[in-house]
């Protein structure tokens, strides 16, 4: 029976504004057996879902993470961002169904199942010993292929709890399975995973591909954040797997030796680096924040080419006077939760050669070789001056709106051009060293982060010293000498400062609200202009009312 080869493929049920059916529009018709040629043919089309993991890592995924936590905020700058209320809705835990972001990630989620489904469907059926390679080789790819599926499907029940389980593209209107059945049909395509996967060696680059430590990983993940998945606790199997993981038994990792490793521009050789989506310049490129992050003028400052439109930032640590938020509440404020010694908590500084310092712009916007950047709105021709507050302070002084700083308010409508402080933890070279641009690649998972998972495990547990001296054994590389001001103990490793060691090394990497979730605070915690709904169904995000109009076996989740 011929089955049509989609190369260029387009999901119109998933794309056009309905999820009845993955259903591909096809732009050749050609059987599996004979459009494969050669094993770049077979490695072209494994690497097709991969491109779309590129694109679904980033963007409306990373928003719905981050910009409804407390590290980040896009507030309303003058004239600019307001959107409709939009960024204030995701702010406050007010989103409806008919949001955007939650759209295109129930959709972008189905997508990647999608696709993935169909390469492996063409690829079960080819003779591996025609392009010279064998049934190992064949039981990775498939199994990559699976294991890739159960990534996607793990982000849409952190997301969304159920879904529609899929197992070939010919299903159509399926309904949602419940928490429990997506749990457990992740679990076992990943258990058959760390049998047939490949395992990393020793010294072996990071390109992308999906081995028996990322497998171990996600599935380590998946039992970490159970209880908030399926109201069960299963902290001791995500222990047991972060430590085999730890111990080498899926592959050789260390820690880098350097905080910056796992993101700079050879962080394909990090030997820290699980999983990671290849970035070059023009090729499946890692940049979508960079225009979402960074100042109107802010690429005098990077020497570069390239232009940007000044949303994002973190969320103030400082309250318009300059006292610290941190004495009212303990969520968020993630500049002044780093050390003023760590290494990170430098102005970002090219030094050349691929090399760079620090991790942040805040202060006066003044370039490595000396320019002063300006503004363009509030602070036209004057200084550019990035505060780690929110306030309109241009409308404070003699004839003008405010007569002190102390009338001010701070809240996500009076955001000012150079409000926020902005990360910089992908690093942007100038245009003297242009080749470099994008070739830090994505890093998914780390083993810091398995660090910090098994810390947390072995802190639930009642083991608060083992927890201590996990993280330490990744803070020490944050500060000159190894010399920790503040290492964690004991006695001061409680809820509060494990919310803040999360947010320290893995601040912007798309994961904060699921920390947030697993800890009970995302809707009874506070944080800047951020009361507690006390609302725990906000937990999950609603069934988008574009899926549902085409599906109408698809429920909605409780609350909406």
């Amino acid at each position: 029976m011929k089955k049509k080869y989609i190369w260029a493929i387009a999901l119109s049920g998933v794309l056009m504004g309905s999820c009845t059916k993955l259903e591909p529009e096809f732009y050749r018709e050609v059987t599996p057996e004979t459009f494969f040629q050669s094993e770049k043919d077979v490695l072209a089309a494994l690497n097709r879902p991969f491109t779309h993991a590129s694109w679904y890592m980033g963007e409306d995924r990373w928003r719905l993470q981050e910009y409804t936590a407390d590290n980040f905020a896009i507030t309303t700058k003058g004239r600019h961002w307001y959107n409709g209320g939009e960024n204030e809705r995701y702010h406050y835990h007010r989103w409806t169904p008919d949001d955007g972001w939650i759209w295109g990630s129930w959709r972008g989620t189905l997508m990647g199942v999608a696709l993935a489904l169909d390469t492996k469907q063409d690829l079960e059926k080819l003779d591996y010993s025609k392009f010279a390679l064998t049934q190992e080789d064949k039981d990775a790819h498939l199994n990559q292929l699976n294991t890739l599926a159960a990534y996607f499907y793990l982000r849409g029940l952190d997301y969304f709890g159920g879904m529609p389980i899929f197992t070939s593209l010919d299903q159509e209107s399926l309904p949602r399975n419940t928490d429990q059945e997506l749990f457990s049909h992740i679990e076992g395509i990943l258990k058959e995973a760390l049998t047939k996967l490949k395992k990393k060696q020793a010294g072996e680059t990071e390109e992308g591909v999906l081995k028996q430590a990322a497998a171990a990983s996600m599935l380590a993940q998946l039992y970490f954040n159970a209880e908030a998945y399926i109201g069960k606790p299963m902290y001791t199997e995500a222990q047991q797997l972060a430590q085999a993981i730890i111990n080498g038994e899926y592959g050789t990792y260390t820690l880098d030796a350097t905080w910056n490793g796992p993101h700079g521009f050879a962080n394909d050789r990090s030997p820290e680096i699980i999983w990671s989506i290849p970035s070059q310049f023009n090729r499946l490129q890692y940049s979508w924040f960079y225009a979402d992050f960074y100042h109107y003028n802010t690429r005098e400052y990077f020497n570069t080419d390239m232009g940007a439109n000044n949303g994002a930032h973190l969320t103030p640590s400082r309250k318009p006077d300059s006292t610290l938020y941190k004495a009212d509440f303990q969520l968020g404020s993630p500049f002044e939760t780093f050390d003023n010694t760590d290494l990170r908590k430098k102005p970002y500084k090219y030094l050349g050669n691929g090399g760079y310092e620090g991790m942040f712009l805040n202060g006066p916007h003044v370039s490595p070789a000396g320019a002063v950047i300006k503004g363009g709105e509030e602070y036209k021709d004057q200084p550019l001056v990035f505060r780690d507050q929110v306030a309109r302070f241009s409308e404070v002084g003699p004839g003008k709106k405010y007569s002190s700083i102390a009338q001010l308010e701070s809240k996500m409508s009076t955001g000012e051009e150079n409000t926020g402080v902005r990360p910089v933890k992908v690093p942007i070279p100038p245009l003297s060293e242009n080749t470099l641009r994008w070739g830090a690649d994505n890093p998914v998972i780390r083993l810091a982060e398995i660090y910090y998972m098994l810390a947390e495990c072995k802190w639930r547990a009642g083991d608060r010293a083992g927890a201590a001296d996990l993280i330490n054994s990744v803070r020490k590389r944050n500060f000159p000498g190894g010399v920790d001001p503040n290492p964690v103990t004991a006695a001061n490793l409680d809820q509060d400062r494990f919310l803040d060691e999360w947010s320290i090394e893995f601040l912007g990497e798309g994961r904060r609200r699921t920390d947030l979730i697993r800890w009970k605070v995302f809707t009874s915690g506070r944080w800047w202009d951020h009361q507690p709904s006390g609302s725990a169904h906000l937990n999950r995000f609603p069934v988008p009312t574009e899926a549902i109009s085409g599906n109408n076996n698809l429920t909605q989740n409780p609350g909406y």
